[in-house]
């Protein structure tokens, strides 16, 4: 029963998703500034293009 269990991989996918997520959130909540400003000066700068194209 033991050697069945060690044997057994079904869970590793599992663990892999849940450290690829974990690392995901780390580099987010550590970028979380730099993110911010990308994303406010792409929205800004399509903002300001969209009018001039409305003009």
């Amino acid at each position: 029963m033991l050697k069945e269990f060690w044997n057994n991989e079904d869970a590793i996918g599992v663990v892999e998703i849940i450290l690829i997520l974990v690392i995901l959130i780390a580099l987010v909540l550590i970028f979380k500034d730099k993110i911010t400003a990308i994303v406010n000066n792409a929205l800004n700068s399509i903002d300001r293009d969209s009018g001039e194209i409305i003009d």
